[in-house]
């Protein structure tokens, strides 16, 4: 296959499934009835009202979720990857899961109303990026390997946190919300959703993807950066603050999906190679494509809707386990 033409259907393949997924699911809804759906602004004709919300405000706006979702991880977990120069870290690494986690489980047990979770989770995902900035700044350190383990820091004593609201939770009630939010699903997925999640992870992934190309240099180290003129510190805030914005809004209406921030960037780099100003753009559109296709067989597996998170574990761990031994402890 021409290059090009393979670069394209890569790039286009997202929007390819989302069309697909639209016919997929539990209720049966023929492919003519849902042609029909679509054509019915055009032809005038009469349309079944159960049909028409089951397509638009369940399954076109969870597709897009998904997408959304899938990308923002996947592009944040490459570049974090290319910028600490380490093949086994993920878009959660500074602790921006668990800061979510904590926050949603919090507004779970104050609230205990799901439209209080959007925004708590999202603000204790930028409030767990801060505290490693803070531990670096405390440290009198800004280096890579100093943020790496203040997110370890920062990720424990937010996990520490979610078990203590767990402990004191109502079983009945709050713990079941709890634990089904963090182990991921697009069930409630809304066009306000969309709106108000899509803003932070279109900014994050779209500055990402403007600064793709100095991600080479940093990835280089430091005193080559210095040396080529590239501001590092400011560069690396940058991308740290796009890449945060871009995974806190995705964990904020998805709940913690794990792997897919770490499997999906060696995916694209199956493919495409190592050069971030390809590989940004075409791990964010293997990222969609992903999580959409895992969010198609959750819904289809069972009769009962499996977590995003643990179909993503099962196919993450063998990956992990593939990658360490490709890897083999070498530096990356």
């Amino acid at each position: 296959m021409n290059p090009y033409g393979f670069y394209s259907f890569i790039l286009g393949s997202p929007l390819m499934l989302v069309l697909v997924s639209i016919f997929l699911g539990r209720y049966p809804i023929s492919i003519a009835e849902i042609l029909t759906l679509f054509a019915s602004p055009f032809t005038g004709q009469d349309i079944n009202a159960t049909h028409f919300g089951i397509i638009f405000y369940v399954r076109v706006p969870r597709v897009l979720l998904g997408a959304l979702v899938g990308g923002s991880l996947a592009v944040s977990g490459a570049a974090f990857q290319g910028l600490f120069r380490n093949p086994l870290v993920s878009s959660g690494m500074l602790g921006v899961s668990s800061g979510a986690g904590f926050g949603a489980a919090l507004a779970l047990i104050l609230c205990n109303d799901f439209f209080y979770v959007y925004p708590f989770s999202f603000g204790f995902g930028l409030v767990a990026v801060f505290l490693c900035f803070f531990i670096g700044r405390v440290t009198g350190s800004t280096q890579a390997i100093t943020l790496v383990l203040g997110g370890v820091i920062v990720g424990s004593i937010f996990s520490a946190l979610i078990s203590f609201l767990k402990y004191v939770a109502d079983p009945y009630d709050e713990l079941p919300a709890i634990v089904f939010w963090l182990m991921g699903s697009l069930s409630r997925a809304e066009y306000t959703q969309i709106l108000m999640a899509g803003i932070p992870m279109a900014l994050g992934s779209a500055g990402l993807m403007m600064i793709r190309w100095r991600l080479n240099v940093l990835a280089m180290g430091d005193k080559e950066a210095h040396a080529l003129g590239i501001n590092v510190n400011r560069n690396r805030a940058f991308i740290i603050v796009c890449a945060t914005l871009a995974t806190a809004g995705a964990v904020c209406v998805s709940g913690v999906i794990g792997w897919v921030g770490l499997v999906v960037p060696h995916m694209g780099r199956m493919i495409i190679g190592n050069n971030n100003k390809d590989l940004i753009p075409v791990t964010f559109s293997i990222g969609a494509t992903f999580l959409v296709l895992v969010d198609d067989i959750s819904r289809l597996i069972t009769t009962s809707e499996m977590p995003l998170g643990i179909l993503t574990s099962l196919i993450g761990g063998p990956f992990f386990i593939y990658l360490l031994k490709q890897t083999k402890g070498r530096e990356w």
